[in-house]
């Protein structure tokens, strides 16, 4: 048992050393884009029809790291500022299968290949889908409410976009995505160590059969798209093709069960089938093109399997251990803001207040002023903030703390319940 778990030790600190240095430089190209790449300016070159708008939306969404659920508040705040339905579906669909995090992350792990086809995939299926709702989506289902949405505020020197750059990459994304890069470590480790390769032998003698299953279990769950790198290297270490990874990588952090529902009420239902469609058959047919037709020697894993002496003989070199112990220490700080009680006072107060004989407590005012909304559809940190944000810039709103675990957001303060409503649905979610 102690030999087990040493096994399993060891093969998640590898992974982890081959993968941190290339995602601790995603997250600062992240930062930067965040700050100099925004929606408004956006929105301007993704209006009217055509082809144009779509391919523009495919191209900007293709290196923004923004998972499936954290897109939607973006796309959304596009189409509201007018880029074209065809686009936002572009956009939608490009953005959460890459980002500069994800294929650095793929470069490390699954080679050079891989990390060209990532986007290429990307583009090909947000053009198509893009393309497709121009051509068959007629309908208005954006609903008759048209909300403003209002860009972040950015500081104005250079040297205070540089620290903003930073702060979001190495602290906003880091939140962002730890949750679910641990998670797809810690199966792709289990998977590596405890399943035997006897277990997918049947499957990597049927490929398409193979991929077909990767769609139904990876469509429907939740992971990021530098998450979904850890797992589909292990598959493959496991036996499975290439191009049935392929598949878990471009159709797992595409869609989840929670953003399909909130796209059907933002885009209408024509839309939300095209956009799926794409996302499935795009994933499917470069599937089929890396294991049919492209060479099998372009896929090999850049460091070959890992056989039972290298996963207990661990070496650490200098640089990829202290980008893992960074990386680590990154991932336990966002851990203790999101979850610290004083990350969540935004400001409210229990101070007593007298005048004469007249004395209250303003934590009696705080609480009647205190109201919890259900939320549909956070699934990560930067859906937290989204909503917090939107919420806490109505008038009346002296703190806005939104619950992950419970899908709440409670609101102090004396704001109208519907303009809370509004706020939150303006931003892609349902309130």
């Amino acid at each position: 048992m102690e030999l087990d778990f040493r096994h399993f030790l060891f093969a998640l600190v590898r992974i982890l050393n081959e993968m941190s240095p290339y995602i601790l430089l995603g997250f600062l190209l992240a930062g930067v884009l965040h700050v100099f790449v925004r929606p408004a300016q956006m929105s301007r070159h993704l209006s009217g029809k055509g082809w144009k708008p779509v391919v523009k939306a495919a191209l900007l969404g293709i290196p923004l790291p923004l998972c499936s659920c954290g897109v939607l508040p973006t796309a959304i705040s596009l189409r509201r500022q007018g880029a074209s339905r065809g686009a936002s579906t572009s956009f939608l669909i490009a953005t959460p299968q890459t980002g500069v995090d994800s294929i650095a992350a793929t470069y490390a792990l699954l080679g050079l290949p891989f990390a060209i086809l990532r986007p290429v995939a990307a583009l090909a299926g947000s053009v198509f889908g893009g393309m497709a709702v121009d051509r068959f989506d007629t309908s208005e289902a954006d609903g008759e409410q048209v909300y403003t949405v209002a860009d972040d505020k950015m500081p104005g020197s250079f040297i205070g976009k540089i620290a903003e750059s930073l702060r979001y990459g190495l602290v906003d994304m880091v939140g962002s995505v730890g949750k679910w890069l641990i998670i797809g470590l810690l199966v792709a480790t289990v998977i590596t160590v405890a399943v035997p390769d006897s277990l997918f032998l049947s499957l990597s003698e049927h490929p398409v059969l193979a991929m077909l299953v990767m769609v139904a279990v990876a469509v429907p769950m939740y992971i990021c798209a530098t998450g979904s790198i850890p797992i589909a290297m292990s598959l493959m270490l496991k036996g499975l093709t290439p191009g049935v990874a392929f598949v878990l990588l471009m159709a797992g952090p595409a869609a989840n069960f929670a953003s399909v529902i909130l796209l059907r009420k933002n885009l209408g239902k024509r839309a939300t089938t095209i956009y799926v469609g794409a996302v499935v058959v795009t994933a499917l047919l470069f599937g089929i093109i890396i294991d049919y037709l492209l060479p099998a020697s372009w896929f090999a894993l850049p460091g070959g399997s890992m056989t039972h002496g290298e996963a207990c003989h661990l070496e650490l070199p200098l640089f990829s251990t202290a980008c893992t112990a960074l990386l680590l220490i990154m991932l336990g700080y966002s851990f203790y803001r999101n979850n610290s009680p004083k990350s969540h006072s935004h400001g409210s107060c229990a101070c007593s207040t007298s005048d004469g004989n007249n004395s209250y407590n303003s934590t009696s005012i705080i609480m009647e002023n205190q109201k919890t909304y259900n939320v549909k559809g956070m699934a990560c940190a930067h859906c937290k903030a989204t909503v917090e944000k939107a919420v806490a810039a109505l008038p009346g709103v002296t703190s806005a703390v939104a619950d992950l675990a419970k899908g709440t957001v409670e609101v102090t303060g004396p704001a109208d319940p519907e303009a809370v409503r509004s706020a939150i649905v303006a931003v892609g979610f349902d309130a």
